[in-house]
């Protein structure tokens, strides 16, 4: 994994992945998911609720989207956001990988924190894999399939805050680092 991590930090690289990545992101905020929403009576989607949901939300939103909400939030925005997870993984996995490289602190133990964006992206997926059942099982949906969907949905948060918390800390000792010592 070290090697690989290490092998695929190049510059050029990273910046194209980072620019893939966030258009599919841009894309999805300004298409897909207003496309979805415009059919939920100004309900959040629940990928959209950090701190989760409850089954009754659930079933209130997907109520409330119709047929042809539902329909737009499998087939416009769930294909996207099954790209997003592994982009968003991938490409933020390197973006810690370069800039703790830069630092010299990619060797040892601080190159396990590359892997919370891969991490995250796995509860995205598994997310994604819940809000399809969901959807598909609509008007039948188990309590325990959001429930467990919503923990997903809360591993994913509290994961990629803890990442990009990591992120500005890192992000902030290269510019210390970078910055002029005064003699």
């Amino acid at each position: 994994m070290k090697a690989l991590i290490k092998n695929n930090i190049e510059g050029k690289r990273v910046l194209i992945l980072f620019i893939v990545t966030n258009i599919i992101y841009i894309f999805m905020l300004a298409v897909t998911i207003p496309k979805v929403m415009s059919f939920s009576n100004g309900m959040k989607l629940p990928d959209m609720l950090p701190m989760g949901y409850d089954p009754a939300y659930v079933n209130e939103l997907l109520g409330a989207l119709g047929a042809e909400g539902r329909n737009a939030y499998l087939f416009s925005q769930i294909p996207v956001d099954m790209v997003y997870p592994f982009l968003f993984g991938v490409s933020w996995c390197l973006v810690l990988a370069w800039s703790l490289d830069k630092l010299g602190k990619l060797n040892g133990s601080m190159i396990y924190l590359v892997l919370l964006p891969l991490l995250a992206g796995l509860f995205d997926y598994l997310e994604n894999i819940g809000m399809i059942v969901i959807l598909n099982r609509y008007p039948y949906n188990p309590d325990y399939l959001t429930q467990t969907t919503s923990v997903f949905t809360i591993l994913k948060s509290l994961l990629s805050t803890f990442y990009f918390i990591t992120l500005i800390a890192v992000v902030v000792a290269f510019v210390i680092k970078k910055i002029p010592k005064k003699t």
